[in-house]
């Protein structure tokens, strides 16, 4: 024991354990209080296998004592328990409030987002969360007095414990394997929850590759690009991309959702794609991905960042090409062409907090529009549907669907309100889009235009426990993969181009379709022949007559 004196000089007793124990009894505290979502969904996959579940749980367990008792020295143990305390308790919240899994692309658009993005998660249920599961039981590892055994002691003993914890771990894994094999692959989000340690190991790998991808240099793309296409009256040929963000297609009336949540787009002549899979289920992937040359099967971030993407084909053909963003950003996709981003405008008609309602985005149109001279591609970044705060992301005159949530803590909110707050985000998405068709048919008598919408991911509204997106593709429900996509064309552009607009509804409609079309998509919207595009995956190529040769040889 070690007394300490207090201010009216009685004396304050703190305990004095062993560094090892010290580590056994937070390994115990991680795994029984930070770890409930975990447990609850390994005992489910090992329900029929109680006793494998049994030695699954020694092992673990065992595991993660030895990998502490690596940190068990004088001035190190803890700081490091500390650390991995509050790793824990953050972590566990997002798991066992929005079912959010932890791994290396969670990292990564967890760094991009912005101040306003991330303040939104930061509620107080969250700080109190914090506060008696992290910080409490730090500051009693601070309080408690360590006793560090002589060093050779020390490195015999703490080598033991090790060996110990490293031979329960093989010897449950070994006895099992055949068990823990099968059911790793029927569920291979087994792991994929266990705190701290995959989110430790997530962040390690994230901080390897950002070293790793730090001087890449992305290779030209698309050298060959050039225009083949004139439409009547040598207009220039417009289109605008408007990147949605956490619209998930299930919510779309125009693919059959029993609400109407686009009631502006159905009026406006749209062909709509109602079976369309994103490229991830974030942002920070699935937006580089979607405008590389590369399929998901393909791409890696790595790829997105060493190779140009559409933009750069775009420009190589002398298409002007400005990208306007009110989203967290164009993940160097621009980093050769016009970008603006806009919430730092702090335009009171929109923003607040740092944050714009997506209508700032259409009121930079027609500024943009006075000064096309040619064939020109805009790309609309949209904040959208982003969660939680779903009821930030549309003006009053949106709230159709009530009552809606109206705070950023979805704990305080039943899933129907949750819901209709999501849906009114779709149906200010739908004025958005609306409006951009509306500003190019404005235009008609100057430019030939189109307008290509998609989201970039969709979004978990509470099934099966699961909210936001986020979650690993391989494991992600269909919710945060199927994804709205739709086209606009103006008359004298379907012309033009030999469009058949019956077979483009008809070919939308059988589908399947995904992010791996846009890139040739759009390079086929604009006649933009290169070697770099690919006819088979332009979803407009077999719909137009004579058949476009866009491919050089």
């Amino acid at each position: 024991m070690n007394d300490d004196k207090t201010s009216s000089g009685r004396r304050l007793v703190r305990p004095a354990i062993g560094s090892v124990t010290l580590c056994l009894l937070v390994t115990l505290y991680v795994l029984l209080v930070t770890n409930r979502m975990f447990w609850t969904k390994s005992s489910d996959y090992f329900s029929a296998e109680p006793v494998a579940f049994a030695a699954f749980v020694a092992g673990i367990s065992a595991g993660i004592m030895g990998l502490f008792t690596l940190f068990s020295a004088k001035y190190v143990t803890k700081p490091v328990l500390i650390f991995f305390v509050l790793v824990a308790s953050v972590c566990s919240w997002f798991n066992d409030q929005f079912g959010v899994i932890i791994d290396k692309e969670m990292i990564r658009n967890a760094a991009v987002s912005t101040g306003a993005e991330a303040g939104h998660l930061i509620t107080a249920r969250f700080a109190t969360h914090v506060l008696l599961t992290g910080v409490l039981p730090s500051l009693l590892i601070v309080w408690v007095r360590l006793i560090h055994r002589p060093i050779l002691k020390k490195l015999a003993y703490n080598t033991a414990v090790i060996l110990a914890c490293s031979a329960v771990f093989v010897a449950a894994g070994t006895t099992f394997y055949k068990t823990y094999a099968g059911i790793g692959r029927a569920h291979r989000d087994l792991m994929d929850t266990l705190n701290p340690v995959i989110p430790v190991a997530s962040a390690v790998r994230y901080v390897i590759d950002m070293q790793r991808n730090a001087n890449v240099v992305a290779q030209p793309l698309g050298m060959d690009a050039r225009k083949v296409g004139v439409v009547d009256g040598g207009k220039p040929r417009v289109t605008i991309i408007v990147a949605g963000e956490t619209a998930r297609a299930q919510n779309f009336s125009l693919g059959g959702y029993d609400r109407i949540t686009n009631p502006e787009l159905a009026k406006r002549n749209v062909v709509y794609f109602p079976n369309t899979s994103s490229c991830g289920t974030a942002t920070a992937t699935s937006i580089p991905c979607l405008f590389s040359v590369y399929t998901r099967e393909q791409y890696s971030h790595r790829k997105g960042l060493e190779t140009e993407n559409l933009l750069d084909v775009l420009t190589h053909a002398k298409v002007d090409v400005t990208w306007l963003d009110n989203d967290t950003g164009s993940y160097d996709l621009t980093n050769r062409v016009s970008y603006t981003y806009l919430p730092p405008l702090g335009d009171p008609r929109f923003c607040k907090d740092g944050e714009c309602k997506d209508e700032i985005l259409v009121d930079k149109v027609d500024g943009w529009l006075d000064k096309v001279k040619g064939d020109s591609v805009l790309v609309l970044h949209q904040l959208g549907s982003h969660g939680p705060a779903y009821y930030q992301r549309y003006p009053e005159e949106f709230r159709r669907f009530r009552p809606d949530c109206r705070s950023n803590d979805f704990s305080s909110c039943s899933r129907e309100e949750i819901t209709n707050a999501y849906d009114n985000t779709i149906l200010y998405t739908d004025h958005i889009v609306s409006m951009v068709i509306d500003k190019l048919k404005q235009r008609s008598n100057s430019v030939s235009g189109a307008v290509l919408y998609f989201s970039d991911h969709g979004e978990s509204l509470g099934e099966n426990g699961i909210y936001l997106h986020g979650a690993p593709y391989i494991i992600a429900p269909a919710q945060q993969t199927q994804v709205p996509m739709l086209v606009w064309m103006a008359d004298d552009l379907a012309k033009a181009a030999g469009y058949n607009m019956a077979c483009l509804s008809k070919r939308a409609a059988e589908g399947p379709n995904s992010h791996d079309n846009i890139f040739h998509s759009v390079l086929g919207m604009m006649d933009i022949a290169t070697k770099a595009y690919d006819r088979s995956l332009d979803v407009f190529a077999g719909c137009r007559s004579p058949s476009n040769k866009l491919a050089l040889d």
